[in-house]
C-alpha cells in the first residue's frame, strides 16, 4: 500500500522506542518519531539505537556523504550534536510504502539550523528512510538532499565550524 500523509514529527515528537518493538504499522511508526525525537533533542544512543547493527547500513547526506554501518552513523551525529548546528527539522509530506516487514518513507524535513556566522537559517531537505522489521523496527538506509546549491553551501559551512 501507498499513501501519502504528512506526519508532522518535529522537535514536540516523544521518544517511543517500546512501541518501536512492534510489528506492523504503529511499531514503525513509533520508530520513525523516535528518530525525529533523537534528532531534535540531541540523543545521541536513541538516534543510533534506531538504526540496524550492519555494516551495510547506509547514510547519504549533505554532510556526511555516503557513510555505512551504525558506527559511522554515529560518529557523524556525535559531530553534528557536539557542534552549535542545533538543526531542529520536521519531517512530513510523506510517500509511504508499506512492504509488508519494511517500510519507506519519503518526505521532506523543513525546519532551521543555527548557521555561526548568519544565526537561525531555515532548511529544507528531501529525505527518504527505510526502516525493516527484526523484532524491532530499525533503520537501514537515510538519503537526504538539499536542491538549492547557495543552502547547500551554507549548511555545509555551519557544519564544518
Amino acid at each position: 500500500m501507498i499513501e501519502l500523509v504528512d506526519y508532522g514529527f518535529g522537535p514536540g515528537a516523544q521518544s517511543r522506542v517500546a512501541e518501536a518493538q512492534l510489528p506492523g504499522r504503529d511499531g514503525a511508526l513509533a520508530a520513525l518519531e523516535t528518530f525525529y525525537y533523537a534528532l531534535n533533542s540531541k540523543d545521541l544512543e536513541t538516534l543510533v539505537g534506531g538504526w540496524a547493527d550492519d555494516e551495510l547500513v547506509q547514510l547519504n547526506n549533505p554532510i556526511g556523504g555516503i557513510l555505512r554501518s551504525r558506527e559511522a552513523v554515529r560518529e557523524l551525529y556525535a559531530r553534528v550534536f557536539a557542534g552549535t548546528l542545533n538543526v531542529q527539522v520536521t519531517f512530513g509530506d510523506a510517500a509511504t510504502y508499506w512492504l509488508g516487514d519494511s517500510v519507506v518513507f519519503a518526505g521532506r524535513e523543513v525546519g532551521t539550523y543555527q548557521h555561526p556566522e548568519l544565526g537561525q537559517q531555515p532548511v529544507q531537505i528531501r529525505t527518504t528512510r527505510i526502516f525493516r522489521y527484526a523484532g524491532t523496527w530499525q533503520q537501514l538506509h537515510h538519503h537526504g538532499s538539499i536542491d538549492d546549491a547557495d543552502v547547500l553551501a551554507a549548511y555545509q559551512q555551519a557544519v564544518r565550524t
